[in-house]
C-alpha cells in the first residue's frame, strides 16, 4: 500500500494516521498553509508551519488545538517522518516531506519557486512521489519579473494621485496584499489596508514581517479622514469581496486594479471590471512547476488542483514520467 492515498477526505498517510488539507472534518490535520480551501475550521489537532499558528488562530478562533514546526525540522508519528520545507507561496506556507522504510512522498501544496522577498523562498525536495498543485498549468501562464510589475503599479497609482483620485487594488488578504505592501513607493501617499489586511498585517509582523508604513482601515474610511489621513493620493488594498459592502463607499471616485495571475488572460484592454490589470501571482507559473517536477527528481508524479489533465499528459509525453491526475472536490483557488 502507498504511504499516501487519495481520498474523499483528502490526502491521508495511514501509517501516521494523518491528514494533509482535509476537504472535511478529522481528527489530525496538517494544512500547508492558512488560506481557507486548505486550513477549514473544525479538525481535531492541526499541524502547520509556526508562522500560520497565529493567522490559523486568527481565523479559526483562539482556542483551537494546534502544534507547529519550523522548516526542516521534523517530527515522528508512529514511525513516519514528516517534515516541513518552504514552498514560496504565502507566508507560513509549506511543502510536507512524509518519510518511511525508504519510501518518500512530497505534497506541495500551494507554490511558486521564485522568491518574492517576503516568504522563504521554494526549496526542491527529492523524492519517489511528487503530489504538485497545477492552478496555472498552461504554457501561456509565464510571469514576468516581480520588479516590473510593481514598476507599473507604483507608475499607475502615481498618475491618479497627481491628479486627485484614490487608487484601489484588490489582494487577497493573506499573501497577495502583503507582497503588494512590502513593494509600494510610499513617497506618492499613505497606504490603507482594510480590515481583514490590517488583522493578517498584525499578526504576521509579530511574527518578523515587515510590510512598510500601512494604515489601519478598520475603522472605516469616514473614520481616516476624520483623523486627517488623505484618500485622494492614497492607495487602498482591500480584499474583493469589500467592492460589495459599505465599507469602500466613502472612496467615491477611485481608479480600481486586480493584482491576479489570471489578468494574464483577460482579453485586452478589458480587465473583468476594473480599470487595470497587473499580473502577480502566488502560484508557479508554467515554467516554474516545470523547474519543481524536475528538482523533485520524483518517478511518480500527481496533480491536482487547476489544469491538471494538461500538466500530467505533459509530463507523461515530454519527460516520461509517471504522471497522473488526482481528482478532488476542492473549492476554488484563493489569493491567485
Amino acid at each position: 500500500m502507498a504511504l499516501v492515498t487519495f481520498t474523499e477526505l483528502g490526502f491521508y498517510c495511514a501509517q501516521a494516521d494523518l491528514y494533509i488539507d482535509p476537504l472535511r472534518r478529522v481528527p489530525k490535520a496538517l494544512v500547508t498553509h492558512a488560506h481557507s480551501d486548505h486550513a477549514r475550521p473544525g479538525m481535531g489537532h492541526y499541524l502547520c508551519h509556526l508562522q500560520s499558528v497565529g493567522i490559523l488562530k486568527l481565523r479559526l478562533g483562539q482556542r483551537i488545538s494546534v502544534q507547529s514546526l519550523a522548516y526542516g525540522e521534523s517530527i515522528w508519528m508512529n514511525g513516519v517522518e514528516v517534515t516541513l520545507f518552504p514552498a514560496g507561496h504565502v507566508p507560513g506556507s509549506a511543502q510536507v516531506r512524509l518519510s518511511y522504510r525508504g519510501e518518500v512522498w512530497v505534497i506541495s501544496g500551494d507554490y511558486k519557486t521564485v522568491g518574492d522577498g517576503l516568504t522563504p523562498a521554494f526549496e526542491s525536495v527529492r523524492c519517489h512521489h511528487f503530489v504538485t498543485e497545477s492552478t496555472f498549468g498552461l504554457p501561456i501562464f509565464q510571469w514576468r519579473e516581480q520588479q516590473t510589475v510593481f514598476d507599473d503599479i507604483n507608475a499607475w497609482w502615481r498618475g491618479n494621485a497627481s491628479l486627485g483620485l484614490p487608487s484601489v487594488l484588490l489582494g487577497y488578504s493573506l499573501g497577495k496584499a502583503q507582497r503588494i505592501l512590502k513593494y509600494l513607493d510610499r513617497s506618492v501617499g499613505p497606504v490603507i489596508c482594510h480590515g481583514a489586511i490590517a488583522a493578517s498585517n498584525t499578526v504576521l509582523e509579530k511574527s518578523g514581517f515587515d510590510f512598510g508604513s500601512w494604515v489601519d482601515g478598520s475603522g472605516g474610511l469616514t473614520d481616516l479622514r476624520d483623523r486627517g489621513v488623505s484618500t485622494e493620493n492614497s492607495l487602498v488594498v482591500c480584499p474583493p469581496n469589500a467592492l460589495r459592502s459599505a465599507w469602500i463607499s466613502p472612496l467615491g471616485n477611485y481608479s480600481l486594479a486586480n493584482c491576479s495571475g489570471w489578468m494574464a488572460v483577460s482579453k485586452s484592454g478589458d480587465w473583468g471590471g476594473v480599470d487595470r490589470g497587473f499580473v502577480l501571482s502566488d502560484h508557479a507559473d508554467w515554467p516554474q512547476l516545470l523547474e519543481a517536477v524536475k528538482a523533485s527528481g520524483a518517478e511518480h508524479v500527481h496533480v491536482t488542483h487547476g489544469f491538471s489533465a494538461v500538466l500530467a499528459q505533459y509530463l507523461r509525453e515530454s519527460l516520461g514520467l509517471d504522471a497522473d491526475v488526482v481528482e478532488q472536490d476542492m473549492m476554488e483557488r484563493r489569493g491567485a
